[in-house]
């Protein structure tokens, strides 16, 4: 998860990044299936390692779909597929932070998952481990997220 037009450089730097680890662990990564941001530098990155990627989308047709994503869920839900996305995820890692991202995050908390918060600011960090310290996990690089992942999920 992370920004679309707001993403920073390196936001999508390390979203690039991630979207390749995941795909070299053999995991299928989720996005919100855009064409813009976080979202298609994860899809690109995991493309680019062979992987399989899924697209929660906010529309009803392929409008703005990353060239990237290999399943597409059309929703028309607009920002309501956010909970879509988190209820479908085993790990939610978020890339960045802007509204929507927040959103995520807090509907990952709320319904038990765990977050790792990937190039987030220390102020993010501070205010979502306020919420729930159990669940939220700052790494400071692609590796750590995936050993992260790797932990959780055994």
């Amino acid at each position: 998860m992370g920004p679309g037009n707001a993403a920073t450089t390196t936001d999508k730097t390390c979203a690039y990044e991630l979207g390749s680890a995941i795909a070299q662990q053999g995991w299928v990564l989720l996005t919100g299936g855009r064409r813009e941001g976080v979202m298609e530098a994860a899809n690109q990155g995991a493309k680019a390692s062979n992987g399989l990627t899924l697209g929660i989308l906010p529309t009803a047709d392929e409008t703005g779909i990353s060239e990237a994503v290999d399943l597409a869920v059309f929703t028309d839900m607009g920002n309501g597929r956010n909970n879509l996305n988190v209820l479908s995820s085993d790990v939610v890692v978020a890339c960045g932070m802007a509204a929507g991202t927040a959103s995520e995050v807090a509907l990952a908390l709320k319904n038990g998952k765990s977050v790792i918060l990937l190039n987030s600011s220390e102020t993010a960090q501070e205010f979502f481990q306020s919420l729930n310290s159990q669940q939220v996990f700052p790494v400071d690089s692609v590796e750590n997220a995936i050993a992260l992942i790797q932990s959780l999920l055994s």
